[in-house]
Order: structure tokens, then sequence, then C-alpha cells
């Protein structure tokens, strides 16, 4: 298991070191020149050919790209990635309590996608074909179906508008997760849990399942046996949750005024704040990849026959 696993990390690096590479090329993708951006976002109201050049040359942009490249990356390994051309402050300390709040957020709303997934794919595959798991697939097609920005704006007019429970923006308290996390958990349950249902009617058919119930088995040892072999198939999707939702709760932060990677994403985008975007992308970026490392990881930990795949 251990040449397993270190097999799988060497595997990730050189997709890492492409994906820094793509990351730091982003701003000569841009038609607008970066220094010219950092003259804008400095407010500099007369920009001038001579003003930009000495701007790149104070930013060391006239160098050549693979030695700055170089530098670049040995800088974000020590978690220093610049500083923003808006607020010239080190762009960590905007970055990190940002994604400390995203992460929470996220964590928080794995929790809740794994447990409501696990709850009604079971409830649905043990009522196969009945009114309660067709009631519960319509359900949660419909409300998958419905945009987050339109599901987050009914939540806000029902439960903070209408009835005055929950606050509608800031992350004060526990109160301030409810519907934060209530808009990521439907959005994303509706499709995991029809995962989790369809690998435990798979299961449902084994030769297993049968003996266990010839044998006397009591019914609820066979059904944790059958959700232990589904999950086999369902850790990568759930390992894959954590930074799918990290990278996605652009709408839900922005709706709620959360102040997380999403909003400060945004407002780096809009202003054109180039290493705040670099460095979003590149931490994103790096989250999947390590989630799907230890997605296989742990999956291998579950069954042997993959470790001779590697």
């Amino acid at each position: 298991m251990g040449r397993y696993i270190i097999n799988r990390l060497l595997i990730s690096i050189p997709l890492l070191v492409t994906i820094s590479f793509m990351t730091f090329i982003l701003n000569r993708l841009s038609p607008l020149d970066p220094a010219e951006a950092v003259l804008h976002a400095q407010g500099v109201p007369n920009i001038t050919n001579d003003l930009i050049a000495e701007t790149r040359a104070a930013l060391g942009m006239d160098q050549p790209l693979l030695p700055r490249y170089v530098k670049w990356l040995i800088s974000c390994l020590q978690l220093d990635f610049g500083n923003s051309y808006v607020t010239g402050k080190p762009v960590w300390t905007l970055l990190g309590p940002a994604f400390v709040n995203t992460l929470t957020l996220t964590l928080v709303s794995v929790t809740a996608i794994v447990v409501l997934s696990i709850a009604l794919g079971i409830l649905c595959a043990i009522n196969e074909g009945k009114i309660l798991d067709k009631s519960v697939r319509g359900l949660a097609f419909f409300l998958t179906s419905m945009p987050a920005y339109w599901l987050a704006a009914l939540m806000v007019w029902y439960f903070s508008v209408k009835l005055d429970l929950l606050p509608t923006s800031g992350m004060d308290n526990y109160r301030s997760y409810i519907l934060s996390v209530a808009v990521i958990t439907v959005s994303f349950a509706g499709v995991y849990f029809r995962m989790i249902r369809s690998s435990m009617l798979s299961n449902l058919n084994e030769d297993y399942v049968l003996y266990g119930r010839a044998c006397g088995l009591p019914e609820r040892t066979i059904i944790l046996h059958m959700l232990r072999n589904s999950l086999q198939v369902a850790v990568s999707v759930f390992g894959m949750a954590i930074p799918i939702i990290l990278g996605s709760t652009v709408v839900v932060e922005n709706l709620f005024a959360w102040p997380g990677l999403g909003t400060l994403s945004v407002r780096a985008i809009l202003s054109r704040d180039f290493p705040i975007i670099q460095a979003y992308v590149l931490v994103l970026a790096v989250a999947f990849v390590l989630f799907n490392s230890v997605a296989d990881i742990v999956n291998a930990a579950l069954n042997p026959k993959l470790r001779r795949d590697l």
C-alpha cells in the first residue's frame, strides 16, 4: 500500500507542474498588458508608454519567461503569491482567510451532502419502485434542475424576509451557515444520492446478499455490507465533491456576502487583479489534483485489486 501511495503522488507531480505553468501564463492571455492593469488598479490618470515600460521593469516583467516562472513557482511553494495590484498587500494575507472561510463552508456542506445522499440512497434502494422512491427521485430531480441563485433567492425571501428566522449575509454564527449550506446541499445531494441508489441496487442482486438472507443474517447487517461495497464506487465521487464545491461556491458566496474565495475572486476579476486570480486558480487546481489522489488512495485501501493497476 505504501508503494501505491508513493507512486500515486509521484504521478501527480508532472500534472501539478503543468498546471502551475498554465496558471503563470494566464496574464499573457489577457488583451490588457499586466503592467497597464497595475497602473489602472493604482488609479494612475495618465498612462504613457514610458510609464508602462518602467512598471514592467519594476515588476520584472521584462525578464525571460522561464526564469520568471521558476522564481514565481519557488515563491508559491513558500505561499508567496506576490502583492495585490489594487491594495498592494501580500496576496496570501487576502487569500488565506478567504480560503479558510470557503473551506469551512465546503466541509460543512460536503458532510451534509454525504449524510443526506447515503440516507436517501439506502431509503430509495430498499423501496425500489414504490411511491417513496419515485417521490424522492422526482423531488430531487426538480430541486437539482433549479438554478442555485433562484433557490437561494427563494430561501432568502421565505426564511429571512417572511419568517425573519435566518440572516441573509455574513458569517456571524452557526445560523449564518444554514441557508448557504442548504443551497449547496440541495444542488449536489440530488446527484450523488442517485449514484448511491444505483450502486446499492446493483449489489442487491449479488450472491452474498442471497446467501446472507438464506443464513438468517439481520437485514441491517446485509444493508451495511451492501453500503460498504457501494461506497467503493462512491468514494471517488465524494472525494472530488470537495474541490468541485470549493470552486463552485462563487454564486452562493456572492449572494450571501460570504467572505470567501468566491467573493474575493469576483472582485479580483472585475479589477483585473492578476496575482489574486493566479493564486485562486492555482489553489483550486492543486485541490482538484490532491483530492483526486486521496480518493484513489482510499479506493485502493478498500479494494486491493486496484493497487495492481499502478
